[in-house]
């Protein structure tokens, strides 16, 4: 019996350390690819926050027309003028076939992972990692991911470094550390789960929500969040993708912010929601594990 529990706790420390923060800090001397250096805060920026908002936007965009017959509700508190914008857009893809004529004969949904491929020509998902007993890692499920694309997600609850966060980090590899002091819960479970959804429910106006909760299940509606299993590099594999921060500007749509797939633990208007994005460092091809640098040095 003693035996058996001591295996099994073994086996839970093999897929924790890969994102347990000491355990990483006193193995960085042994691995220094797991180490990103820039010369300051301000440059830690593989491209540009408009590159980012861009691809944001265009796949966010075409998770709204995909379920387009779903925003009935959303649509009718919008301008007249974003309705037709959304109307054309969907015009287009069919063809030129008017909108309001036959649409749920003339459009196709397709799955939230199908709609990033088409857009950004690849897709990404969950699976067994290729690092023993490493748990779960995040694959290029499908077509190649360029250099400098946004390839996931980091989701969660977001901390300013004065709010309190003690419980939910007990036992949590899921807390991502920003910068300024700024903290990510992308736990999917326990305590930080209902808190999640406690916020998303807070923010909610009407029929408009002001991020995406569908990561916390199995039905995920925005493919890209999934950040928050991309393990650590080490010694054999090299990082091919790195964490930026990007802080979500004022004028984002609000119909599109149903699939940001983070919250501010506290209601604040005056500061600007912040995301973590991964980016390519290379050309990942399909079937590949993306690998991050967990670590920033700013020299």
């Amino acid at each position: 019996m003693p035996g058996r529990l001591l295996r099994g706790l073994w086996q839970r420390w093999g897929r924790y350390k890969y994102r347990f923060v000491p355990w990483i800090a006193l193995n960085l001397s042994h691995n220094p690819r797991t180490l990103r250096y820039v010369p300051e805060e301000s440059k830690d920026k593989v491209i540009s926050d408009e590159d980012v908002l861009g691809t944001l936007l265009k796949v966010f965009q075409a998770l709204f027309l995909n379920d387009f017959n779903k925003q009935s509700e959303i649509l009718t508190m919008l301008p007249e003028s974003v309705k037709s914008k959304y109307q054309d857009l969907l015009a287009v893809e069919h063809q030129g076939v008017k909108l309001l004529e036959n649409r749920h004969q003339q459009q196709s949904t397709f799955k939230p992972e199908e709609i990033l491929y088409k857009t950004l020509g690849f897709s990404v998902a969950q699976a067994t990692s290729s690092l023993i007993s490493a748990g779960k890692g995040v694959f290029v499920t499908k077509g190649l991911v360029p250099k400098g694309a946004v390839v996931s997600m980091y989701p969660g609850t977001v901390y300013q470094k004065y709010e309190p966060i003690f419980f939910q980090s007990i036992g949590n590899p899921f807390i991502f550390r920003c910068l300024d002091g700024v903290l990510i819960d992308g736990n999917d479970k326990g305590i930080s789960k209902v808190v999640y959804r406690s916020c998303n429910g807070r923010d909610r106006l009407g029929p408009l929500k002001m991020s995406d909760s569908t990561w916390l299940t199995s039905e995920i509606h925005n493919p890209l969040a999934v950040g928050q299993y991309v393990n650590n590099c080490s010694n054999d594999r090299a990082a091919n993708v790195c964490y930026q921060e990007f802080d979500v500007p004022a004028v984002f749509p609000i119909e599109l912010k149903q699939y940001l797939p983070n919250i501010a633990y506290s209601y604040d208007k005056q500061s600007p929601l912040r995301c973590v994005v991964l980016v390519a460092l290379r050309d990942i091809s399909q079937g590949e594990e993306l690998f991050s640098n967990y670590y920033t040095i700013v020299s």
